[in-house]
């Protein structure tokens, strides 16, 4: 997500971190990029105005901190200024009395019923709810059907009603969920746009009949400076609380997040970053900001690690790990959960300093490469592997479909693995082996 704004930011700031003083010039240059960084991601004009001329101001005023560099000091403004444009703080749903209701509203194609399944369960397994869902889009053909085969997936109650007057759906719907005791009901409505006054006028009602603590505004990422149009017109009839932005995983240039919460003062409280029902994710503005200028997202990273493991088996790897033990078990352990967390690349640009690396060349094959000569070890062999001798690399290798070379470098890092363990576990600084960071070895001397 935001790969163009984020690689063109890098560019302005790295061309910073080039120069000695912070003068007139030089801020007019950073501020020359970045305003065009912004208008190629789609940022509405007015917005990129303002935006500039923040930055601007305080690196030119006296807000600058002493000690650091030109380029330290114009990233820490331009992080800051996009927290703030993006939301400031971290922004969360109100819940009240049960049921909580929760109406979903947004232009047509926006994807508002996969969001409302996607939502049902993150508040099931994050917030300990029990959801359900209520079929009021009865404009789209088979919504109905869609929203009810995710409700069967995630296990999940939805409620249909046999009418054609969304605001009955949306009533008995609600009425029904109450009775079965869920405490939180998500209310999928038809999309719109926002010119259409009859089918605004429905929204409005259904709002008013069902009285939901939230409504969201389903937006589509990909929507550029048309999103300031769009959040206007659903805040000025719907008056929704905040944003869930979609299809984030696509070729999405950035506007739309950047644009809709300073146009309408809602923030963007979720972000949809990929198809399976499980991509959905709390929007973080300070960490959404770190991530364009290629700082990182450290604490994304360990949250998604938390998720992809047990507690216990956790600690019990960790103490292995301190221990300086690194077996095969251990490394399948660590590419299922590398799995759990995503695609390699997404995990890998969450790790500061690798979203600076331009677009990472990472082979998701690779891992299921060395992955098959590991399961082609004897369990006792994946528990010692020095055991692993000439005739069994051979088995090895042609069990998994690969080479003995192959074999003999998965043994050596391995090997080089443990050693940086152990020193780890001394409380030394671990340096990483040439074969692990890639690079000859260097040469030995030999004896004189």
């Amino acid at each position: 997500m935001f790969d163009t704004l984020a690689n063109r930011l890098q560019d302005a700031m790295g061309d910073l971190g080039r120069r000695s003083r912070l003068d007139e010039e030089t801020v007019t240059r950073a501020t020359r990029e970045i305003r065009l960084a912004l208008l190629e991601a789609d940022v509405d004009f007015e917005v990129v105005k303002e935006f500039v001329a923040a930055v601007r101001e305080r690196a030119l005023g006296q807000d600058v901190l002493k000690g650091l560099e030109p380029g330290q000091q114009v990233v820490k403004i331009v992080h800051e200024e996009l927290t703030e444009l993006m939301g400031s703080s971290d922004s969360k749903l109100v819940f009240g009395r049960p049921p909580t209701v929760i109406v979903l509203c947004g232009l047509q194609g926006s994807g508002k019923t996969t969001t409302a399944a996607k939502l049902a369960l993150r508040l099931r397994k994050h917030e300990q709810k029990t959801p359900g869902l209520v079929a009021a889009d009865l404009q789209r053909p088979a919504a109905i059907d869609q929203l009810e085969q995710l409700g069967r997936q995630l296990q999940v109650p939805v409620y249909r009603t046999e009418t054609t007057d969304p605001v009955v759906a949306a009533r008995d719907g609600l009425a029904r969920a109450t009775k079965d005791g869920c405490d939180v009901v998500i209310v999928d409505t038809a999309g719109r746009l926002q010119i259409d006054e009859a089918l605004m006028d429905e929204l409005v009602q259904v709002r008013d009949v069902v009285k939901p603590l939230n409504v969201l505004l389903v937006l589509d990422a990909m929507t550029g400076q048309e999103a300031v149009n769009v959040a206007k017109a659903f805040q000025e009839r719907i008056a929704f609380a905040c944003i869930v932005l979609t299809k984030l995983d696509g070729d999405a240039r950035g506007g739309a997040a950047l644009s809709a919460k300073a146009a309408t003062g809602r923030p963007v409280k979720f972000a949809s970053v990929g198809e399976k029902v499980d991509q959905l994710e709390v929007f973080h503005p300070d960490r959404m900001a770190s991530r364009i200028l290629g700082m990182g997202d450290v604490l994304t990273l360990i949250e998604k690690a938390e998720q992809a493991v047990e507690q216990d088996e956790q600690e019990a790897m960790e103490q292995r790990l301190l221990q300086g033990q690194f077996t095969f078990d251990d490394f399948l352990a660590s590419s299922r959960m590398l799995k759990k967390m995503g695609p390699l690349k997404g995990v890998m640009k969450l790790m500061p300093g690798m979203g600076q690396m331009g677009d990472l060349d990472i082979d998701d094959g690779q891992m299921a490469r060395v992955e098959a000569i590991v399961l082609s070890m004897t369990p006792h062999e994946r528990r010692v592997p020095h055991l692993i001798n000439g005739p069994r690399r051979r088995r090895i290798a042609e069990g998994s479909g690969t080479t003995i070379e192959d074999v003999n470098r998965l043994l050596q890092a391995r090997k080089q693995m443990e050693k940086v363990m152990k020193s780890m576990g001394k409380g030394k600084l671990p340096t990483l082996p040439q074969e692990l960071v890639g690079g000859p070895a260097p040469k030995r001397r030999g004896r004189r």
